[in-house]
């Protein structure tokens, strides 16, 4: 009670992403920059629901559910930067000048690898060694279609190769 956060005035930007060490006081400097710094940007790393971040076989809360606490005591949404945002198509096309339709977009995702690939020209393969299962990737309800998939990335792999 009574309890005041001290903020910097000058912070620009808030960065949010996955953090193990999130906490009240964060989320309470975070929400005072964004609020009270004139023009200071919201900007996410991602919006991972969940990650697989142990050996254990469940699912972990992932970046998205930070940038959820952020956009909840902010009423902003943030600019993503990550997938499948086209930002980072963009400056690697921009730099190496590549087609896209040469590009493969590898991921274990299918509304950021996947959804990044599809909506930016790429093509795709998902691999079910993440968070996506097979059954979720054939579900009726699920609009985003690789153009291949495989169990892991060791299935692209000739045997017998290193």
């Amino acid at each position: 009670p009574g309890g005041r956060v001290e903020h910097d005035p000058d912070v620009g930007a808030v960065v949010v992403g996955f953090d193990r060490h999130v906490n009240y006081y964060k989320i309470q400097y975070a929400q005072l920059c964004i609020n009270v710094n004139d023009g200071c940007e919201f900007i996410a790393t991602n919006l991972d629901e969940v990650a697989h971040l142990t050996d254990a076989p469940q699912e972990w809360a992932a970046g998205g559910s930070m940038v959820g606490a952020i956009k909840g005591c902010t009423g902003r949404e943030p600019t993503v930067v990550g997938k499948p945002s086209p930002l980072l198509i963009e400056y690697l096309e921009e730099k190496f000048g590549f087609e896209r339709g040469r590009v493969c977009m590898v991921g274990d995702r299918l509304d950021t690898d996947v959804l990044f690939g599809t909506d930016n020209g790429l093509r795709t393969l998902l691999v079910l060694s993440g968070v996506t299962t097979e059954e979720m990737l054939l579900s009726l309800e699920n609009k985003i279609r690789p153009d291949a998939y495989a169990d892991t990335i060791k299935d692209l792999i000739p045997e017998g190769s290193n």
